[in-house]
């Protein structure tokens, strides 16, 4: 049974086009092909930058933090009570009207104090503004410098100017050293994240996040075994870059550097739009779904590789939907600051209504 699995598993027709084998595909005449095997390196590469991370963390990010003044705020603990934190570990930490009534009569509580415990207990469980801060700091750097050298392995590559070259003799393309480090690199990353993702901080687009690195790494694994590298290089380049100016305006909000964060934020709003919503849907997945077609007959890999990309573009609408959001929210904070604040005409004419009513006043005998 497990053979059988095993031969529908590596199917020809699963990876690859018509005419072309595994056997086409071997090295040969010092050509070097991307192998199955190859993502086995993943796995110690992820574990390796998890011991890195931990360094960087412990020797960098938290003395930074200590120089730029970030200190957790001081949270009051709730109270210990047997019956409260039963039901906050293995029903919610949000209980309804109905249970706030009941664990009111099982604890002799009244219901403003079960409540209060309950804030107390969630704050305790909230990740402090250090813990953000390092982990903000830890991908920014991870990405900068994965672009830099995602930038210096494609540069002099002629499918970086020319996207028709990705698919010039495809399959038969020879992998070259720099894409097999980028690849290695990448999904070492991104299987680091999965596995810290119980332990790392959970935002409100948990659940995107989740679906975007399983959606990640089956792309990479997916691009790999099937000789997609050039695209998938590209790919890469294009997501890294916007994270960037994202990673680092995080970091200046959580010193309190408003203003930083703030532009930080325009640069990165900036980047992400063309990124994500020009370059990656107009030209990558357009170089996916019609270049190919001039040199092959569609096949399930290449059905499958492009739903996968379309999955990422609806991750990138949902996050741009966000994005316009909190860029409403800012421009609304920014009008009633600005409100609130009065020029010097209206001071001196709020000064001299103030002196008129004091003088009416003491003329009434007031």
């Amino acid at each position: 049974m497990l053979q059988t699995v095993g031969e529908w598993l590596w199917w020809e027709r699963l990876w690859l086009p018509r005419n072309v084998s595994w056997s086409d595909l071997e090295d040969s005449e010092g050509r070097v092909y991307a192998k199955a095997s190859h993502l086995c390196a993943a796995l110690p590469c992820a574990l390796c930058l998890l011991l890195v991370r931990y360094l960087f963390e412990r020797y960098l990010a938290i003395p930074l933090a200590n120089v730029w003044g970030i200190r957790d705020s001081v949270r009051r603990k709730a109270e210990p009570n047997a019956i409260l934190e039963n039901y906050f570990c293995s029903r919610g930490q949000v209980p309804s009207q109905v249970d706030v009534t009941s664990l009111c009569k099982k604890t002799s509580w009244p219901e403003r104090r079960v409540q209060v415990w309950f804030r107390r207990r969630r704050n305790q469980e909230r990740p402090g503004i250090r813990k953000r801060f390092c982990e903000a700091s830890w991908r920014g750097v991870f990405y900068f410098f994965a672009f830099v050298g995602g930038v210096l392995a494609l540069y002099d590559k002629p499918w970086f100017y020319n996207l028709k070259e990705v698919w010039a003799g495809f399959p038969k393309q020879s992998m070259l050293p720099s894409q097999y480090w980028y690849y290695l690199v990448e999904m070492g990353f991104y299987l680091s994240l999965i596995f810290r993702i119980t332990f790392d901080v959970k935002r409100k687009d948990f659940k995107e996040q989740v679906v975007h690195h399983i959606a990640t790494m089956t792309l990479l694994s997916f691009s790999w075994i099937s000789n997609y590298i050039r695209i998938g290089t590209l790919v890469m380049a294009v997501h890294d870059f916007a994270d960037i100016p994202l990673e680092c305006a995080k970091m200046f909000n959580y010193a309190k550097w408003h203003l930083t964060a703030n532009s930080l934020f325009v640069v990165f709003t900036i980047i992400y739009i063309v990124t994500r919503l020009v370059i990656f849907p107009f030209w990558l997945i357009h170089c996916t779904w019609v270049y190919p077609l001039e040199q092959f007959a569609p096949f399930f890999g290449y059905y499958f590789f492009n739903v996968m990309l379309l999955v990422l573009q609806i991750l990138h609408l949902y996050w741009a939907l966000l994005i316009s959001q909190m860029v409403y929210k800012k421009k609304e904070m920014c009008k009633n600051y600005v409100r609130s604040v009065d020029s010097p005409e209206e001071r001196s004419h709020k000064l001299s209504h103030m002196k008129d009513a004091g003088t009416r006043g003491r003329a009434n005998g007031h």
